[in-house]
């Protein structure tokens, strides 16, 4: 047996649980070693550490937090690579894609060192006669991250370097599938001078989910997931009075104008469909492809995905890696059969795609490619989170629109054109909540949120950028008067602003 990965509770390594899942290698399909599985119990003296901690985290002054989070943040780009290996190691994406995500989480690390100026509340100067009013922004207290397999480092990174720079203490509960770097993040939080009991990992499936959802101490929820599982954890969360943000599931389209440079919107179809195996919430998944652009589009994506290098993680030529698991890549798979019998062309059949190095087993899926797919199809309507790419025909930008529109997912969408007035137009007209325009991913920067519309959303704060500091902060209205001395100065007239 390899690694035992176990919770980080009260500033350290601790045990508990009484079951274990084993951990794999996705390149070698082989168990690497071993995550204990949290229930209530563990939940409980995670939350009771990080309630005992709020007091003194809440009071420590705000550049000195600010000077903990600019540690945290040296330390983990000095760790970088560390890092990268070890998600790639459980997830099996390649190296280099796991260095961009720590990246990008790092981007949310550098927003919230700037705590200082972000709860800066407001003031107004004599709202009545000799009086002020201002407002503030508090902590909440215990706050709770529930975070997927695909982004093991930046999705975390995304809530609580927020919600700690606001003075609230974190228990997450990552995937136990890529446990191990939220450890180590653990740890460098410790190096950087984070008091005990501040940031807490609860490792566990299901079972410590609902043990996070039932708490009676903590004050908020943060959850990325299919949108089935984020429609109960939002109903769950919010019936016990917590604030929530749920991110659920994602069916990203692109749509191709004719007027597009089609090498380019290749190149872009291919890089947002198929890096990380196609396992991220913002991959494009469908091309809607305007007439006449169809066969010439679906011919150079297909050239491209012959190119592609598919091997293990830590192969430097790798550009994509294994699925996570045999199921997932089962489940993926399945799609391919399934969409011929409903009537697409299967153009790429990844199940035949050769793998660097040849290696025995692990989890492999390479590149697929439908085509003429309709929307009534399982392969079009499921979020089927690998990769696999499918393409749509629409006769004009209207139709386009209809069926970006029609879907019940709302995450990210993107538009390929040279017409400033189309893109204009679809930015005002498409209901999701994140747009490109010749951008085929687009995650806004930290300090801009980060969240669909529809069903793939539950609740109204979206995640970092400045609706993070207003999801892990509640504002307090203070009216202020310092009169002098006044006989008979009782008044039980109703305030006014005279």
């Amino acid at each position: 047996m390899g690694r035992h990965v176990s919770h980080w509770i009260n500033g350290g390594p601790a045990t508990g649980g009484g079951r274990e899942k084993d951990l794999y290698n996705p390149a070698t399909g082989t168990v690497s070693g071993a995550v204990q599985l949290g229930g209530a119990a563990e939940v409980d003296t995670a939350v009771a550490a990080a309630r005992s901690a709020f007091p003194g985290w809440r009071d420590t002054p705000l550049g000195r937090r600010s000077a903990i989070l600019f540690r945290f943040r040296e330390l983990v780009r000095a760790h970088r690579r560390e890092l990268a290996e070890t998600i790639s190691a459980e997830h099996g994406k390649v190296i280099s894609d796991a260095e961009g995500e720590v990246a990008r989480g790092l981007e949310v690390v550098e927003f919230a060192c700037g705590i200082p100026h972000l709860l800066k509340g407001g003031f107004s100067e004599n709202v009545s006669t000799g009086v002020d009013a201002y407002s503030i922004h508090q902590p909440l207290g215990v706050v709770a991250g529930v975070t997927p397999f695909n982004f093991p480092a930046m999705v975390p990174m995304w809530m609580f370097p927020i919600a700690i720079a606001c003075g609230n203490t974190f228990v997450l509960k990552p995937s136990e599938k890529v446990p191990s770097v939220t450890l180590r993040l653990a740890e460098l939080w410790a190096e950087a001078g984070l008091p005990q009991g501040v940031f807490n990992v609860v490792q566990g499936d299901r079972d410590a989910v609902d043990a996070i959802l039932e708490h009676p101490d903590i004050s908020a929820v943060s959850f990325v997931g299919s949108t089935p599982v984020a429609r109960d954890v939002y109903t769950a969360a919010a019936g016990r009075g917590k604030r929530v943000q749920a991110l659920g599931g994602a069916k990203n389209h692109m749509v191709v104008l004719p007027d597009s440079d089609l090498d380019l919107a290749a190149d872009a179809a291919v890089s947002a469909g198929f890096g990380s195996a196609g396992e991220r919430c913002m991959a494009v998944s469908v091309v809607v492809a305007v007439d006449p652009v169809g066969d010439g589009l679906v011919e150079r994506v297909r050239q491209r995905l012959e190119r592609l290098r598919v091997g293990p993680g830590d192969d430097e030529r790798s550009e994509m890696g294994p699925l996570v698991t045999d199921d997932h890549r089962a489940r993926v798979a399945s799609y391919l059969d399934v969409a011929v019998t409903e009537g697409a062309t299967l153009v790429r059949d990844g199940r035949n795609h050769p793998v660097l190095g040849q290696p025995q087993g692990g989890f492999w899926l390479g590149p697929c490619l439908l085509d003429h797919v309709t929307s009534d199809m399982s392969c079009y309507r499921d979020e089927i989170f690998g990769p696999v790419l499918s393409v749509v025909r629409a006769s004009s930008y209207s139709q386009a629109l209809d069926l970006v529109n029609s879907s019940p997912y709302g995450n990210g969408t993107a538009i390929f054109t040279r017409d400033g007035g189309a893109a204009r137009r679809f930015q005002n007209e498409v209901q999701v909540g994140m747009v490109g325009i010749n951008v085929p991913i687009p995650v806004p920067m930290a300090f801009y949120s980060f969240g669909g519309w529809k069903q793939s959303m539950f609740g109204d704060s979206h995640a970092h950028g400045t609706e993070g500091v207003h999801f892990y902060t509640r504002t307090k209205a203070v009216t202020s008067r310092w009169p002098d001395p006044t006989p008979d100065g009782v008044s039980l007239g109703f305030p006014t602003t005279g």
